[in-house]
């Protein structure tokens, strides 16, 4: 009988992943259930938040943005006709949002630890903080080069973590299986281009 209770009290999105476990925590949040919503704030916040900030927004106005997106999520949830499909709306809603807040002085001027360090064992950038600004520098420059898609890429596994590369592939409509080898190319890529910007010294 205890067994039986426990598997009962399971939430039903329990043992799902990606967009089934989406569309299953949507189906609950549309009943009233707040831990369904605070399963898909919680994995699908950081990807958003990272979105935001690919925009250019800063760290204050990415978070502004992306609280706006999960209330109009929440004012708009009785009217997501495929809940499957919540990443794609998810990003493509914060995109929108985060172009509408932007202006030029709220653009983000320095490169994050997180994605300078996915370089450093590799290129031996320097880890003195007088040379940071220098260091943002010469990352920029090597980033901009890149394309869209691996700048974008970029963003969302670096920043993100290999946890979310189920979300990621959903909101850039990429094979799962593709994102770690496009990834690792897009990473070679830049540390060539940063070895132009003089980034190997």
């Amino acid at each position: 009988m205890d067994e039986l209770h426990t598997a009962d009290d399971r939430p039903p999105w329990d043992g799902l992943e990606g967009t089934e476990r989406h569309a299953v925590c949507v189906a609950a949040a549309r009943e009233g259930n707040r831990n369904a919503l605070d399963v898909l704030v919680t994995e699908l916040n950081p990807l958003l938040w990272h979105v935001a900030r690919g925009q250019g927004l800063d760290r204050t106005a990415a978070e502004d943005v992306v609280q706006t997106v999960w209330l109009a999520f929440l004012k708009n949830i009785e009217n997501i006709h495929e809940p499957k499909a919540l990443v794609g709306y998810l990003v493509v809603t914060t995109r929108r949002e985060a172009r509408r807040t932007w202006t030029p002085n709220k653009r983000e001027t320095h490169l994050s630890d997180e994605f300078a360090e996915q370089l450093e064992s590799d290129t031996g950038l320097p880890e003195d903080v007088t040379l940071m600004d220098d260091r943002d520098r010469r990352l920029w420059l090597a980033f901009g080069r890149l394309t869209t898609r691996c700048q974008e890429l970029l963003r969302l596994t670096v920043l993100a973590g290999r946890a979310e590369y189920r979300a990621v592939a959903e909101a850039l409509a990429m094979p799962h299986g593709s994102i770690g080898p496009t990834r690792g190319r897009c990473l070679t890529l830049l540390r060539n281009y940063l070895e132009t910007e003089g980034g190997s010294r």
